[in-house]
């Protein structure tokens, strides 16, 4: 069975919106390195940044502009995204761009439900 196993929050204000959510929660939010996107750690994790508390997961924050997803998102991980391309389409879903990939660590794609709620799909490029 695949899983939910990242979250992303678009903002508009990178500094509130990490203060508000440090604050709420208690969250460690970190800069990722040059990208312009913001780790969010929800609990303790390992020395790969892999929660290790049940039903924990990290998440991310990203600057809401024209070309991102103006709403949070979930992250589920498949084994095959390609694959999954193919039955999101049988079942009536759009994908909405082609497959890219991040840093040498995956490959994602994002795409529209029966509902029209935007789900992010990723694959691991280093099976874990």
């Amino acid at each position: 069975m695949d899983g939910v196993v990242h979250f992303e929050i678009p903002v508009d204000n990178v500094k509130r919106a990490t203060e508000f959510y440090k604050k709420l929660f208690g969250w460690d939010i970190q800069k990722a390195g040059e990208m312009p996107y913001w780790m969010a750690r929800t609990g303790k994790c390992d020395e790969d940044m892999i929660p290790v508390e049940i039903g924990k997961i990290n998440g991310g924050f990203y600057e809401r502009n024209k070309e991102s997803s103006p709403n949070p998102s979930i992250v589920i991980k498949v084994k095959n995204i390609d694959e999954h391309i193919k039955k999101i389409k049988i079942a009536g879903g759009k994908v909405l761009f082609n497959v890219r990939e991040v840093g040498g660590m995956g490959r994602y794609t994002q795409f529209k439900d029966s509902e029209g709620n935007i789900v992010v799909l990723w694959q691991d490029l280093i099976p874990a």
